[in-house]
């Protein structure tokens, strides 16, 4: 007798032939983790052998295999025509009586079990779905907020014919599956309220680069289908796992998503099961997730990847009803987990041209071409070999033509959407939730889209060059000195981490005064007595924190604290701001206090900054960000690096301010290092030395203030040399003060990144370490080993 029905808690991963990856994946978790507290509704799935015996009972299968025998995929006129005529005959089809008894069985134990106001998922779970070696996220249909015999037998049906999906016949032949080697189950589940809460994805490792220390979820109001389909951009957030299960507050990042829509539930007699509407204003302005929650559904995330031993890709609910989050699907990740960690792929822009769109870069890749705007699925024949997608959304259903082309660009999504995660699959860069992309861009227009820079993805005015290179990592040769990084931007920490290193030798805080918070700490401070257009556009900017000191505050402590997990084994060296007059006027109302001075660049700037009265309470945000990072979090990796000390008074001043806020030279292992920048640095070593653990050499300004030659003039560019013999006798003089009294020597200027000679000669001088631009340390290090 066949069996046609399996309760999910019924079936494990050892039941994939029999119910799907994600029905049986559901059922593991309600048997391996319900007792971990991880919660994941309950239901019912009908069986890979009952689709068989649906197909039979219709004589569908050999007719639809005859026609997808003879199909060509790259012929989207075809495909589509082919992949109609099939789920027309599917849906048509009636169920066996045996079948059709089975489901409404089950669905009256359900509804006693839950109540005849309940509603329910109908998912579709393939045979060959959630396999570690492809996804096949978004192939087939679900349908939500299903009610009612009748509505779920439809709805049963329509899941069996999204096997026939246009992009789910195009995807199994790309991944190499036969079709008549695939079968569908149907999952039935109990509905998640969280049409009135929330929900998202998250993964057990960072999607872009890889890395495996981190929890990655995204989340947005309303079902999930948003999220997953592209059509909003969520909110993001980064958990660091080993911080969490110290205990210890463990966010590292927070990213506001518009979040403009969101899926509902329809009303009934509506004639839909779901209707989209607008978010209102105030809550788009806020996180759709508070920080317990986010450490709630990390903790999950953990506790499912230990069990099935891989990276995962989760699907999760907040119930508006019960304030619970429950789990709703969990498949391997199928990208990053694969790749090796033995060679580097880089992609670097070799020119800049206008900026025409921004959004969030997935792949890290670089790719260029013709746009092609897409607005409809019946103009995707348009579109050819190398052309750049532009579309509004970029789902699944687009698969057979995005792996034709050389970038996509879309106006919605997160970087956890469907259409994401297939762009990963095909190694294809995708820029998304741009906004705004088919407004600005034209039709048939040369641009180069690049996802090779952080974070943000940015669409280039024309071809430009780039480079492509592979770095071969796994036999650095030994060398007498440690190499580190240098990292200012945070959303490359994670990327950075995987290329061989001894630690961050310089990580320049106004990266992110510049980059994610753009205002001045003094208007910060002073906001209560700001003009009112000024209030307004601080308000608006600052509103998903507690005021906009505390926006200061936390978006430091989340910059600096992704650096400091990305390379949680090392030491991170943290310089504090030195942003000149200039520079800080150039944020947002920094005009209303800064000077205009004639050469900031030896004005009003580092350690002279932060003992004076105009800018003591600012410099004192930075040491509370330090002390998060440092005290709460328990990233006691991170040490301090003060810029710019002209005299040892100031020297002396800025440690007992340091003292004064709660960071304390020795204590819990800090280390307070001196940048050695100026002249009186080194000709006086010994004596700033008594303040600092040890030097970090900046040869920038260094080589500037010995020779009297502004760095930033292109009038006298060519006689801008780090390797002149005067300033080389700097350099000495450092080393070798440090090495007499016994403490940390390093540099973190840009000059041997540039200039390999000049690393070899620090080589021979014993530096400590040297801390190089990312891109050279591969290559720096090798040839530093066959000297």
């Amino acid at each position: 007798m066949i069996e046609n029905i399996v309760w999910l808690k019924d079936v494990t991963m050892t039941d994939v032939e029999r119910v799907g990856g994600k029905n049986a994946s559901l059922g593991e978790m309600i048997s391996g983790l319900n007792s971990q507290g991880v919660r994941v509704p309950g239901g019912f799935a009908t069986t890979a052998v009952a689709f068989e015996s649906f197909l039979d009972h219709s004589d569908l299968k050999s007719k639809i295999n005859n026609l997808l025998s003879n199909l060509d995929i790259t012929n989207i006129k075809e495909l589509t025509k082919t992949g109609s005529l099939i789920r027309q005959w599917v849906e048509e089809a009636p169920f066996p009586e045996d079948l059709h008894q089975s489901i409404v069985d089950g669905y009256e134990k359900l509804t006693k079990q839950y109540g005849s106001d309940v509603t329910f998922a109908v998912r579709s779970s393939a045979t060959a779905e959630d396999l570690p070696e492809a996804s096949f996220a978004g192939q087939q249909e679900t349908y939500l907020n299903v009610s009612g015999i009748d509505d779920i037998l439809t709805s049963i049906r329509r899941v069996y014919a999204s096997l026939y999906n246009d992009r789910a016949i195009s995807y199994r032949v790309h991944q190499g599956f036969e079709h008549e080697m695939v079968s569908l189950s149907a999952g039935i589940q109990q509905m998640v309220r969280s049409d009135i809460g929330s929900s998202g994805v998250m993964f057990t490792l960072d999607t872009e680069s890889g890395f495996d220390d981190v929890v990655f979820i995204t989340s947005a109001y309303g079902l999930g289908e948003t999220v997953v389909q592209g059509s909003v951009n969520p909110d993001e957030f980064y958990v660091h796992k080993p911080t969490l299960k110290s205990g210890k507050p463990s966010i590292l990042s927070r990213s506001l998503g518009s979040k403009s829509i969101k899926m509902v539930y329809a009303e009934k007699d509506s004639g839909s099961l779901v209707n989209t509407t607008e978010v209102n204003s105030d809550d788009r302005i806020r996180f759709s997730l508070n920080d317990s929650q986010i450490e709630e559904l990390a903790h999950y995330a953990i506790k499912i990847e230990s069990h099935y031993g891989r990276p995962m890709d989760i699907e999760w609910a907040l119930d508006g009803v019960d304030g619970q989050i429950y789990i709703v699907q969990a498949r391997p990740e199928t990208v990053k987990s694969r790749q090796s960690s033995q060679k580097i792929e880089r992609y670097k822009l070799l020119e800049t041209s206008k900026t025409i769109v921004e959004g969030r870069a997935i792949g890290q890749k670089i790719g260029t071409g013709k746009t092609k705007i897409i607005n409809d699925l019946s103009e995707m024949d348009s579109v050819h070999e190398g052309d750049v997608l532009v579309t509004d959304m970029t789902d699944p259903d687009w698969e057979p033509v995005m792996k034709l082309a050389s970038a996509i660009i879309t106006n919605r999504g997160g970087r956890t959407c469907h259409a994401a995660i297939i762009a990963r699959e095909l190694g294809v860069p995708a820029i998304v939730g741009t906004g705004n992309a088919t407004e600005l861009l034209k039709n048939s227009e040369e641009v180069t889209a690049s996802c090779a820079e952080g974070d943000t993805g940015k669409v280039y005015q024309g071809k430009l060059n780039f480079e492509h290179t592979f770095s071969e990592v796994s036999n650095l040769p030994d060398i007498p000195v440690k190499i580190m990084m240098n990292v200012g931007n945070p959303s490359r920490a994670f990327d950075f981490a995987s290329i061989p290193n001894t630690g961050v030798g310089l990580a320049r805080l106004e990266f992110i005064i510049n980059n994610t918070i753009g205002i001045h700490p003094k208007a910060l401070l002073e906001f209560d007595s700001l003009p009112s257009e000024l209030k307004s556009e601080i308000k608006k900017r600052t509103s998903c924190y507690k005021s906009p000191v505390d926006f200061y505050v936390q978006k430091l402590t989340e910059g600096i604290s992704t650096i400091a997990a990305s390379f949680s084994k090392s030491p991170v060296i943290i310089r504090m701001s030195d942003f000149k007059s200039n520079e800080y006027s150039n944020l947002f109302a920094g005009e209303l206090y800064e000077p205009n001075e004639e050469n900031p660049m030896i004005g009003f700037r580092g350690a002279s900054r932060y003992i004076s009265t105009d800018f003591r309470e600012c410099f004192e945000l930075e040491c509370k960000a330090i002390k998060n990072v440092r005290n709460v979090m328990g990233l006691t990796n991170v040490e301090i690096m003060i810029p710019f000390v002209r005299t040892t008074s100031e020297a002396s001043k800025v440690i007992d301010l340091l003292k004064e806020n709660g960071l304390e030279r020795g204590k819990d292992g800090l280390r307070i290092i001196m940048m050695c920048e100026l002249p009186s640095n080194a000709v006086i070593a010994e004596e700033f030395l008594e303040y600092f653990d040890g030097f970090s050499i900046g040869s920038n300004d260094l080589t500037q203030l010995t020779l009297g030659m502004d760095r930033d003039s292109g009038l006298i560019a060519d006689g801008f040399d780090e390797r002149n013999a005067a300033v080389k006798k700097m350099i000495t003089m450092a080393i070798d003060a440090c090495h007499r009294e016994g403490k940390y020597i390093g540099i973190c200027g840009q000059g041997p990144s540039d200039h390999m000679d000049l690393a070899q000669w620090l080589l021979e001088k014993e530096i400590t370490s040297i801390s190089l631009n990312p891109d050279t340390v591969v290559e720096t290090w090798t040839k530093l080993g066959t000297l």
